[in-house]
């Protein structure tokens, strides 16, 4: 599950938040398979989609991270959660999306295959009033 700004991300969601607001972000990963699974690491890279097959990834200058971009997780035991939080700021508006990925020690065959088809996250982030 991923939730930004305490609600729960899914395909058809649009979160709005404020500029220079910090947005609190959760991704809960359970581990539903018969063995514990790591290391790797999960990262979440915003984006711009332009809607016609043209996504920028260079924002910088529009969105940071409170923290980290990148989660480091040892492992995940069988049938448990573990949960990451981080923070993103928004300096400019506009509509962005996160792409999350995970980065693997080992072959990619010991991952759930649910955890790479996480939903869209969908963020738009407006003036103050």
């Amino acid at each position: 599950d991923i939730l930004v700004d305490g609600k729960l991300c899914d395909c058809d969601i649009v979160v709005n938040c404020k500029v220079g607001d910090p947005v609190p972000l959760q991704v809960k990963l359970t581990n539903w398979s018969k063995h514990s699974v790591g290391p790797f690491a999960l990262t979440v890279t915003p984006y711009q989609d332009y809607q016609n097959g043209v996504h920028n990834y260079e924002l910088q200058d529009a969105i940071t991270f409170v923290g980290s971009n990148t989660f480091y997780i040892e492992s995940v035991k069988p049938t448990k959660d573990s949960v990451y939080f981080g923070a993103l700021l928004f300096l400019y508006t506009g509509d962005f999306y996160l792409n999350i990925k995970f980065h693997e020690d080992n072959c990619s065959k010991e991952l759930p295959v649910s955890w790479f088809c996480l939903p869209s996250v969908h963020i738009r982030a407006m003036d103050p009033m």
